[in-house]
C-alpha cells in the first residue's frame, strides 16, 4: 500500500524495516567476539515480529519491563527473559507461573522486603527464582547505592541461602543527560567499573555472581571495553529517536519510526499548518526540550521521510498538531495543501510507539508491506 492511499487512515505508525535491521546489526556487531551477551530490551518494540529481528536466537536472551511482556513473549517461544523492574512481592506468584510454564524468567530486587519474599517463596515451593540485585550507579533511579556494601551483602546472603542469587544489574540512566558521545562514553565507563567492582566484592565474600548486567542505549552504543560485564541491555537503539540523535549516539537518518499524518487546515495569519496527529499520536514527550536543539513534539518530514530541517510540531492538542517553522528560523510560512501527507519523527520512540496498536512496516520501495501488531499492559 502506498502512503498516499486514501484508504490508509492517519495518524498511523510507520516502521522502516531496513533501518530497524541496520540498527539491530550495528549494536550486535559491537559485542561480537567480546564474550559479552547482548540482551535486547523489548519494552520499546512490544512486538513479536520486531523482537525476532533483534534477538540472537528464537529463545532470546531478552529483557522486558512488564510481566505482560514476559507472558506475551514467552507465549511466542522467547523464553530467556529478564524482568528488569524491581519485583513487587504480590507479583511473585505470577513469576512462578511463568517459570512453571517453561520461561527462564529472572527478576530484580533492591530491598530486604522483596528479597525475603523471593526467598520465602523459593523455600516454600522448592523452586528457586533467579534474582539479580539492582545497583544504582548514578543516583538516577532505584537500586542499592554503589557505596552501600553492607546492604548489598545482606541482600546477597538472603538470596543465596535460598539458592536464588543470580548476579547484579544496573541501568546508567544519567547517560540520558549526555550532550555528546564523549559524555555518554564516560557514563559507560563509570557504569562498568562500579558494577564489576561490586561483582568482585560479592565473589570475594563467597557469593556467586554469574550475571553482571549493565545497559542503556547511550552507554551500549559508546561502550568500548566491556571486560567483566556478562551482558548488555538496550532497547531504544532498535528504532532510535530525536533524543538519541541529540545525545549524539545516532543520526536522524537512523530513526526507523515515524508517524504518518495528514494536513487538515491552516491558520495562515499565524504561520500554522494543522495536522491530524496530536499528542495522542505523537505522545506528549518533550524530552528534547532539555537539549541544545528542541524538537518540540517532533521533526516534520515529507511523505518520503525526508526532513524539513526547520519544521517542527511546535504544539499539540489531543488530536491536533500545529506545524510551524522552528523558532528563529528564517523560513517563511510553508504552504502545505490540505490533504498533504507528512511524517513526524519522534522525540522518544518508546513513548510514541506506545500510542499505537500496530506498525505499518515499510519495505525497500517505501510502501507498506506488512502490519505488525503491538501490545501493552502490565
Amino acid at each position: 500500500m502506498k502512503l498516499s492511499d486514501p484508504e490508509l487512515t492517519t495518524p498511523c505508525l510507520l516502521l522502516d524495516r531496513a533501518r530497524l535491521e541496520r540498527n539491530a546489526a550495528r549494536l550486535r556487531q559491537r559485542f561480537e567476539g567480546t564474550g559479552t551477551v547482548l540482551r535486547p530490551h523489548l519494552k520499546t518494540v512490544k512486538s513479536v515480529e520486531a523482537a525476532r529481528i533483534l534477538l540472537p536466537t528464537p529463545k532470546g536472551p531478552a529483557t522486558v519491563s512488564t510481566l505482560a511482556e514476559a507472558e506475551r513473549f514467552a507465549g511466542a517461544g522467547i523464553t530467556d527473559l529478564l524482568y528488569a523492574v524491581g519485583i513487587a512481592p504480590q507479583k511473585i506468584a505470577r513469576v512462578q507461573r511463568l517459570r512453571e510454564a517453561g520461561a527462564d524468567l529472572k527478576v530484580l530486587v533492591d530491598n530486604e522486603v522483596s528479597a525475603k519474599a523471593i526467598a520465602t517463596e523459593a523455600g516454600a515451593s522448592g523452586r528457586a527464582i533467579p534474582t539479580l540485585i539492582e545497583i544504582d550507579v548514578d543516583g538516577h533511579r532505584s537500586g542499592v547505592a554503589p557505596d552501600d556494601e553492607e546492604t548489598l551483602l545482606q541482600l546477597a546472603a538472603l538470596l543465596d541461602e535460598a539458592d536464588c542469587l543470580a548476579g547484579i544489574l544496573t541501568h546508567a540512566g544519567e547517560s540520558y543527560r549526555s550532550r555528546n558521545r564523549e559524555e555518554a562514553s564516560r557514563h559507560a565507563v563509570a557504569e562498568r567499573d562500579d558494577t564489576v567492582r561490586l561483582a568482585r566484592l560479592l565473589e570475594q565474600n563467597g557469593f556467586p555472581c554469574p550475571i553482571v548486567s549493565v545497559g542503556s542505549t547511550p552507554t551500549a552504543l559508546t561502550m568500548s571495553e566491556p571486560e567483566g560485564v556478562t551482558e548488555v541491555r538496550a532497547g531504544v537503539y532498535a528504532f532510535c529517536d530525536l533524543f538519541q540523535a541529540g545525545v549524539g549516539v545516532c543520526g536522524v537518518d537512523d530513526i526507523a519510526l515515524s508517524v504518518l499524518t495528514t494536513v487538515i487546515g491552516h491558520q495562515k495569519s499565524r504561520g500554522w499548518t494543522i495536522i491530524d496527529a496530536g499528542w495522542m499520536a505523537l505522545s506528549p514527550d518533550r524530552s528534547t526540550a532539555s537539549q541544545p536543539v528542541d524538537r518540540f513534539f517532533g521533526l516534520v518530514c515529507d511523505e518520503a521521510g525526508v526532513p524539513f530541517d526547520d519544521l517542527v510540531v511546535s504544539s499539540a492538542n489531543q488530536e491536533h498538531g500545529i506545524v510551524t517553522a522552528w523558532p528563529g528560523s528564517d523560513r517563511p510560512a510553508l504552504e502545505l495543501p490540505v490533504g498533504t501527507r507528512l511524517r513526524v519523527l519522534p522525540n522518544h520512540a518508546c513513548a510514541t510507539a506506545a500510542q499505537h496498536e500496530a506498525y505499518e512496516v515499510l519495505g525497500p520501495s517505501g510502501e507498506i508491506e506488512e502490519r505488525w501488531p503491538r501490545f501493552g499492559g502490565w
